[in-house]
């Protein structure tokens, strides 16, 4: 059993690792798309979707809600759906209506009684803002990427937060290895990697702790 101290501080990626991003993306496109007759395969989509958001965010900052739209747009052209750029906003407009995984919340409610916790997201404020919602308990440390003007795998939130963390310990819990484990690894900030999809580990940097989900997580948090 991990064991940590009383007076530390976990952050969690909050969508993917949270929040069921990929059914909220597919979801969104379907409907869309359905408006033009056409049908995408939801595999297929999230798949494209993985990569093309990650070329974008890996360009100069943009604000979130420009790296959706732009993002629909590649995807759209990738698979074959003439999206007209007037209705690219359709991802952000959806995202407020992504929920929780259902660990999330239950898992939430038992850490926070040996952690501070926080956020570290690839987000706009606003956005954000309409998602915090859905949660039951209280995030004491939120960093976002329109505070830090860059995107994970970049080492923006995980500076500002342990600056904002100051003399409490960070760990940092997240489903994306490329995105959080890889920059804390570098960064020797301890990390749970909540591997949902049963992965094989994709490269040498190690998490602190692997769990399926976020109960064994706080199973193995000892709350």
């Amino acid at each position: 059993m991990f064991n940590p101290g009383m007076t530390e501080t976990l952050t969690f990626d909050c969508y993917g690792t949270l929040i069921d991003w990929e059914k909220g993306i597919a979801e969104a496109f379907q409907f869309e798309a359905s408006h033009d007759g056409v049908d995408l395969e939801p595999e297929k989509l999230i798949e494209t979707y993985m990569a093309e958001e990650t070329a974008v965010e890996l360009a100069s900052y943009k604000p979130y809600r420009e790296v959706l739209a732009e993002t629909a747009l590649r995807v759209a052209s990738k698979l074959g759906w003439n999206l007209p750029p007037g209705r690219a906003d359709f991802l952000s407009e959806s995202l407020p209506g992504w929920t929780p995984f259902p660990d999330a919340n239950p898992a939430l409610e038992r850490l926070q009684h040996r952690f501070r916790l926080g956020l570290l997201s690839n987000v706009d404020d606003d956005l954000l803002e309409a998602t915090l919602r859905h949660f039951h308990v209280p995030f004491e440390l939120i960093v976002t990427a329109s505070q830090v003007k860059s995107y994970k795998p970049r080492v923006g939130h995980f500076i500002e937060a342990q600056r904002r963390a100051g003399s409490s310990r960070l760990y940092h819990a997240a489903q994306s290895y490329y995105h959080d484990i890889v920059p804390c690894h570098a960064m020797g900030i301890g990390s749970f990697w909540i591997n949902r999809k049963d992965e094989e580990l994709p490269g040498e940097a190690e998490p602190t702790v692997e769990v399926p989900n976020l109960a064994e997580l706080a199973d193995a948090m000892g709350v």
